[in-house]
């Protein structure tokens, strides 16, 4: 099922690494051309425009795009109390992270009278965006709303499919999640259209556009995010969920091979990969995923990722390799089962969360860690974060120069500004201090 590339005895460089190492097929670019036009045409017709789209594409039209408020309040008062107290131990964890990311105002004083404050300013209004088709995601409202609270931002709109299962709202256990973040601005609106009503909004329906759009989605959600991006701010475009693993032989076969099938279980285009210098390990667990995989209540979705180009299990000389490639591959998630882990991790550049030793897989992370699972896939890991706190916040520079100040660095200045052919700059500078030093 998973296929093994052989890179022992061998230094591809960065380039052949990347053709080398299994990737999936997912092209946002090629959807475009089908995507445009939607988000155009609901930029036009607003909510109806929206809602025409999600009963053409799902066979499903609410009775209002905003979701009524005793809806949301019956969801959460029916929620099962296990579930509920699941949830609220997770938000208490992930808001002790997110808390915590909240950087402080800071000032540098470059000369007496001169500073210069770098301040943080949250995002004013946020859409965040909840996937619903093929499973329910209250963890993902968690994700997202968690940190743009922490960053301080005001107003904020969750936007999510609606099910015909339950009247055409949203599934019961997302509302209950918002509700228990004391969310009460739901749409029920999903798909591109979505991400193109939470840009642009609809006046005669009272939807307020946002200034940021963030949230996980399938290839028709990312490619809505960069048709707007630019009229509004965005996380990512989120692809399909990736795993891989640095292994040696030291690792637990069976804990390898369930957090491969974990990540799997997602999609059908999902990655999983396995990086190993033990070839002993990489036949077990090979075996032990093709096993496996056929007993998950997911195995047709899992077991079509696994044998996809997307997944495989790569050999390598030692771990030092493996880092080597892991850096090249840059996954959403990286594990590390090998002795000394933290130290290795701590190696490894490109990676969207990394989880270290046996006892902290994937599934904490996309759960109850306390960290986020809003991940950059793709290979974006080696020049894109995931979600936190910092997505919701803009760096603002004040800067504080008094007369003496200014005139201390007049001169400078206008020479900068007369080697640009920029004069009006300098006769600026020159008329609150004369130029002089």
């Amino acid at each position: 099922m998973l296929r093994v590339t052989d890179l022992r005895g061998t230094t591809p460089t960065t380039a052949e690494l990347r053709r080398a190492l299994p990737r999936g097929g997912v092209d946002v670019h090629a959807v475009l051309p089908a995507v445009t036009p939607i988000v155009e045409e609901v930029r036009v017709g607003g909510a109806e425009k929206a809602l025409e789209y999600g009963e053409k594409f799902d066979g499903i039209r609410p009775a209002s795009v905003r979701v009524p408020s005793e809806v949301i309040k019956e969801a959460v008062d029916k929620l099962d109390p296990a579930l509920r107290s699941a949830l609220e131990v997770a938000i208490e964890r992930i808001r002790k992270v997110h808390a915590e990311q909240k950087p402080q105002p800071h000032t540098t004083t470059l000369a007496n009278g001169a500073t210069v404050t770098e301040t943080f300013i949250p995002v004013s209004r946020v859409g965040l965006y909840v996937p619903g088709g093929k499973a329910v995601y209250p963890s993902s409202v968690l994700m997202n709303v968690i940190p743009a609270q922490e960053a301080g931002t005001d107003s904020m709109v969750v936007c999510t499919p609606p099910q015909e299962e339950f009247g055409g709202w949203p599934h019961p256990t997302t509302l209950a999640a918002c509700a228990l973040l004391g969310v009460d601005e739901v749409w029920a609106v999903g798909g591109a259209q979505a991400i193109a009503l939470l840009a642009y909004g609809d006046d005669a329906h009272g939807l307020e556009p946002v200034d940021m759009v963030t949230g996980p989605g399938n290839i028709y959600v990312a490619a809505a995010k960069r048709v707007v991006n630019g009229t509004v701010g965005i996380d990512a475009e989120a692809g399909p969920s990736e795993i891989a693993v640095i292994a040696d032989a030291s690792a637990n076969a069976e804990y390898v091979a369930l957090d491969l099938i974990s990540q799997a279980e997602h999609d059908e285009q999902a990655a999983s990969v396995l990086i190993t210098d033990s070839e002993a390990l990489a036949q077990e667990v090979g075996q032990l995923v093709e096993q496996r995989s056929k007993e998950t209540l997911n195995a047709e979705r899992a077991s079509t990722a696994l044998g996809g180009k997307q997944s495989g299990i790569i050999l390598v000389d030692d771990i030092e390799k493996a880092v080597a490639v892991a850096d090249v591959y840059a996954a959403e998630h990286l594990e590390v089962h090998t002795r000394d882990a933290r130290a290795v991790a701590e190696r490894v550049r490109n990676a969207g969360a990394i989880f270290v030793g046996p006892y902290s897989p994937v599934p904490l992370g996309d759960y109850a860690a306390g960290s986020n699972h809003v991940l950059p896939t793709s290979g974006t890991a080696r020049f894109n974060p995931g979600l936190s706190t910092l997505t919701f916040l803009k760096p603002v520079n004040l800067i504080e120069y008094d007369k003496a100040a200014l005139v201390e660095i007049a001169e400078d200045i206008m020479v900068l500004a007369a080697e640009e052919q920029l004069p009006a700059h300098g006769e600026s500078i020159k008329a609150r201090g004369n130029g002089a030093k």
